[in-house]
């Protein structure tokens, strides 16, 4: 039997947490830190893994991806998912409004209309029994779509119970439909991630949501930045709505995030011009939108409109007009990106596309411009989308002279002069020279931000301000700083400058796994890190591995393997090592020759809680497994000491008490490798570490 107390606890935080999602991804205005959300969802993830009973369908840490799947099971829509008909232009807008008013009863007044922006995204199903999600599905034909359910359950916007927020009862029925759809932001950042990685870029928002959405491996899905707009609701007569507005307002109240742009019309004049508008102002939107959608909006005069063919009469999409123009290709420059990638981008002859004046445009990569046959010379067509980079889509084949050219990346880096790297299994090309001054400013913040040396008041900021200065030229040069160096520069006085260098000076013994993701190596960041250390403990053993010797550890391919040596070889990487060891940077997990390796924390699992004086949760876990300990994060009968700090999760800590585990501070965690700390015995028989 679960206790009363824990199952009330779970079922406290997963309220909480949905009322914080729904703060967040619907309403965009949280009212808690982030810190304080992800506390709540970790103690509620503790408690499940102890109590794998509590877990729940809809509960907020099953948004994480499920077992791959083999294929998707079809799905039939009760109620066809319709298509629209489209109208191009304000003359074929007004034209669907007067055939409405034609087929209407003479004498019957005009209806009022809702308008909206037509989101370009994968339209989908939701179906909730008992306020509980319970099936998901695309739009497929319109009659008959594929079950998504396990990937649409990790989109953070989409409620996995209803209401979100309060305790009303929910509906004993519902079947939402909306658009799942990527913001441009989004898409732009998950794009650079598959270049850094070398994986394939997506052409738009649209394909990067539909391609995501439709991964049979749902944690692929998890990882990717889904939104999601309602816009329908089946089960509306229960619920006593009678109309398109009154649905969005209801979904609204459920918790669904509905599009705050839409509006809702009596005057037909008024629909035409905002939809007008929204033309003019389209690319202010945050995401892609391809049209306005305008609906009838009393469901009994849509019942009475009727379909034609596939198509509503009561609704239409009025297309916005495509941003594409025609222009000369002039060359093809080169950016290099904080891991070394080299992107081509396109040198325009200026031209005016939709309201702004284009002259730079991305290319993607080497192979992308291959396949398309884009030569420099060229006219090309451009396409721009909302506040995403312009891109080429394709030259004009038919207008070549013959003196075009074709493109080939450089076999030096543009700004360095280091020779570059390639892959034959990856279509991105490398510089591997750590200290390129185009990475410079990037890699000095990933060298000294939290996943890495964790350095207190080095941001991207201060680094750029640095080495405007001429004070970095590598990051090694952090070691080398002086307070004259920086004392008296603005906004740097005696108290600043003092922290910095004593942080930075700390940051010399962070463990050699946080060196080594620090360093910038393309795909090894925290997690390959420990596996490279684990296995090669000192850095010079690890330089000298091998191709070979590096793909036995488990977990890393021969991608990886190789951007390792890569990274190695280079005699300017190795420079800047020496010089951090010259610094007095921890080089080595190891003891000094000829002693054993400690373990004294072998065969103990310690269990963490709260926040430590000074050491960061990853320091912590990091110190443990360096001396033999593991980590995990739940407390039971296996658990050989709990570790507390301020604001720890009540519920880690009473269960410790329970089970009569010894609790440990920061202070009495470092002294189970040093000196002995005054122990007293607890009613157990076992020591217990007084706080």
């Amino acid at each position: 039997m679960i206790p009363a107390d824990l199952s009330q606890r779970a079922e406290d935080l997963r309220r909480e947490i949905r009322f914080h999602n729904y703060r967040y991804h619907v309403l965009d205005d949280p009212v808690v830190s982030d810190a304080e959300y992800d506390a709540l969802v970790r103690e509620l993830r503790a408690l499940e893994m102890d109590q794998p009973e509590l877990v729940t369908p809809d509960s907020p840490t099953q948004r994480v991806g499920a077992e791959p799947l083999g294929r998707f099971e079809k799905v039939t829509h009760p109620v066809p998912m319709l298509s629209l008909g489209n109208a191009f232009d304000e003359v074929e807008l007004r034209a669907w409004r007067d055939r409405i008013l034609r087929l209407l009863p003479e004498g019957a007044p005009e209806p009022a209309y809702v308008a909206e922006p037509k989101i370009d995204g994968l339209a989908v199903s939701l179906r909730y029994e008992a306020g509980q999600f319970v099936q998901g599905a695309t739009r497929g034909n319109g009659l008959v779509g594929e079950d998504i359910t396990v990937n649409l359950r990790t989109v953070k916007s989409i409620p996995l119970r209803i209401p979100a927020a309060g305790d009303a009862a929910p509906p004993a029925f519902i079947e939402v439909r909306g658009e799942v759809y990527m913001r441009l932001a989004a898409f732009e950042a998950l794009n650079q991630r598959q270049a850094e990685a070398s994986d394939k870029l997506f052409a738009n928002p649209r394909n990067a949501a539909a391609g995501s959405v439709r991964q049979l491996d749902s944690s692929i899905t998890a990882g990717r930045p889904l939104s999601f707009f309602a816009y329908f609701m089946r089960g509306a007569e229960e619920a006593g709505i009678a109309s398109q507005w009154a649905a969005l307002q209801y979904l609204k109240g459920l918790g669904f995030p509905v599009n705050n742009d839409a509006r809702r019309f009596t005057d037909f004049e008024a629909v035409v011009a905002y939809c007008d508008e929204w033309m003019a102002r389209r690319d202010t939107l945050s995401y892609e939108a391809d049209g306005m959608v305008v609906k009838v909006d009393d469901f009994a005069t849509q019942d009475e409109l009727g379909t034609i063919s596939h198509d509503p009469r009561w609704a239409i999409a009025l297309k916005f007009p495509a941003r594409e123009a025609t222009t000369r290709l002039l060359d093809v420059g080169i950016n290099v990106g904080r891991t070394g990638v080299l992107t081509p981008y396109a040198i325009l002859e200026p031209v005016n596309i939709g309201g702004v004046t284009v002259s730079r445009a991305t290319l993607h990569n080497e192979e992308d411009i291959h396949r398309k046959d884009i030569r420099i010379g060229d006219m090309v067509v451009i396409k721009r989308a909302g506040d995403v980079i312009p891109q080429v889509v394709k030259p004009i084949e038919d207008l070549r002279t013959g003196q075009e050219r074709e493109f080939h990346m450089p076999g030096t880096c543009p700004d360095c002069g280091e020779p570059v790297s390639k892959s034959p299994e990856e279509v991105a090309t490398y510089c591997v020279n750590a200290s390129c001054p185009a990475r410079l400013v990037q890699s000095i913040a990933h060298f000294a931000g939290r996943g890495s040396m964790d350095i207190e008041g080095m941001g991207k900021r201060q680094a750029q301000l640095f080495v405007d200065w001429g004070l970095l030229h590598d990051v090694a040069d952090l070691y080398a700083l002086k307070t004259e160096d920086l004392l008296e520069r603005e906004g740097y006085g005696e108290k600043r400058v003092s922290n910095l260098l004593a942080a930075i000076e700390e940051s010399k013994q962070r463990p050699l796994a946080r060196l080594v993701s620090g360093l910038g190596i393309r795909h090894v960041g925290v997690t390959v890190a420990r596996l490279l250390v684990q296995r090669y403990p000192a850095i010079d053993v690890l330089t000298a591995a091998t191709v070979e010797e590096l793909q036995t550890i488990e977990g890393l391919g021969p991608r990886i393997a190789a951007s390792v040596t890569e990274f190695f070889a280079s005699e300017s990487n190795r420079r800047v090592i020496d010089k951090l060891r010259i610094a007095g940077v921890r080089m080595s997990e190891e003891p000094p020759a000829g002693e054993a390796r400690p373990a004294p924390l072998a065969g103990l699992t310690f269990v963490i809680t709260g926040t430590l004086p000074t050491l960061s949760r990853q320091d912590a876990t990091a110190f443990i497994q360096a001396h033999g300990g593991k980590v995990t994060g739940s407390v039971s009968q296996k658990t050989a000491y709990l570790v507390v700090g301020a604001d720890p999760g009540g519920t880690k800590y009473t269960k410790a008490q329970a089970l009569g585990i010894p609790i440990l501070d920061e202070a009495r965690l470092r002294a189970l490798i040093g000196a002995p700390v005054q122990e007293a015995p607890n009613d157990k028989g076992q020591l217990l570490l007084r706080l």
